[in-house]
């Protein structure tokens, strides 16, 4: 039975670190601030006017005869008036109520 106090202590020993090693993990997810704490802020008149710019950029290589460049650089436009109008309704559906 001599073999037996070895193998005690080690799985102790193993039992005490596993639990510390989870009680630190757990203290630090529990203190760490969430991701989505961060309030997103959007500049929306500068993403229109920038995809002004890139639909005139856009127009302007559809006249040269670059007609691939033109289609992405409206694609490019298109998508700076989505992410616009996205931030514009973010925006409005954040504001608090008027009756408050």
């Amino acid at each position: 039975m001599r073999h037996t106090k070895p193998a005690r202590r080690t799985l102790t020993a193993l039992l005490a670190t596993t639990l510390l090693a989870g009680g630190v993990l757990l203290g630090q997810t529990a203190t760490a601030e969430p991701a989505a704490a961060k309030p997103i802020t959007c500049n929306v008149s500068k993403l229109r006017a920038d995809a002004r710019k890139e639909r005139d950029r856009g127009n302007q290589l559809k006249r040269l005869g670059a007609r691939e460049e033109a289609r992405r650089a409206f694609a490019r436009a298109d998508a700076l008036e989505r992410k616009a109008r996205q931030c514009a309704d973010a925006d409005r559906n954040n504001k608090p109520p008027l009756w408050k």
